[in-house]
């Protein structure tokens, strides 16, 4: 399958590039093996992880002014530090710990997937990640991306247009020639209304046995598949 005109992969990156859960819990056990803290490290990143999109909702309501996701993560985890009783970090292990979204596994597939993306298509990421979180995860992990874009750069979190639009516009094309990347039905949604095109692809165990979403395709996706290597051949690369 070619998608005509589409020159742009745009990639939504936590749960669709890298598998932000495995990677959080692992870090924080090593940090309680180390420490002697003893918690639940499975329910510390999943509570991580919840406050996300709450933070964020407060940026794009207006609530509070822009900032950058680093220190929309740093003010979840000094919540999270206190509710989970966590004693004894200092400043330099808090800022390292913030950091893990910095240092977050590719999925299996995501390294050499992208590689055979990029031999045809430029590859951007689209991101809510501020640009230093994904250019030193990007670096870590291997992944080939052309260019680093997302909410910083518009200073718009997602699903705010501006946030798909100017990603759009910093690569020089139109809507219809970017095609949005996701694990995620809403991400998509909101994409597709700002006229770029689609590709779902299945990421069922993002967030373990709590899933309850995005299992499959839920809208009318230019292309579904089930990784990016899936994504590749269906795109013909």
């Amino acid at each position: 399958m070619t998608i005509e005109g589409v020159e742009a992969l745009c990639f939504d990156v936590f749960g669709t590039v890298v598998d932000w859960r495995s990677s959080v819990i692992r870090e924080g056990r090593a940090l309680g093996a180390e420490k002697g803290i003893d918690i639940d490290w499975v329910a510390f990143a999943d509570a991580w992880r919840a406050g996300y999109q709450p933070a964020m909702e407060e940026v794009r309501s207006g609530g509070q002014g822009w900032v950058i996701l680093d220190e929309l993560h740093r003010n979840i985890l000094d919540r999270l530090i206190d509710k989970f009783g966590i004693e004894d970090l200092g400043e330099d292990e808090k800022v390292h710990l913030n950091k893990v979204w910095h240092r977050l596994d590719p999925w299996p597939d995501s390294v050499a997937g992208l590689t055979r993306l990029r031999t045809h298509y430029t590859l951007a990421t689209l991101s809510n990640g501020n640009v230093a979180l994904l250019v030193n995860m990007a670096k870590r992990a291997g992944l080939p991306w052309d260019a680093v874009l997302g909410a910083e750069v518009a200073r718009a979190y997602k699903p705010v247009p501006d946030s798909y639009k100017t990603t759009v516009a910093m690569l020089g094309l139109a809507p219809e020639q970017a095609m949005m990347v996701a694990a995620h039905n809403d991400d998509l949604e909101f994409a597709a209304k700002t006229g770029m095109r689609t590709a779902f692809v299945s990421r069922p165990t993002e967030y373990g046995s709590n899933q309850m979403i995005d299992f499959e395709a839920e809208g009318d996706w230019d292309v579904v598949a089930v990784n990016f290597i899936d994504l590749a051949t269906k795109l013909g690369v």
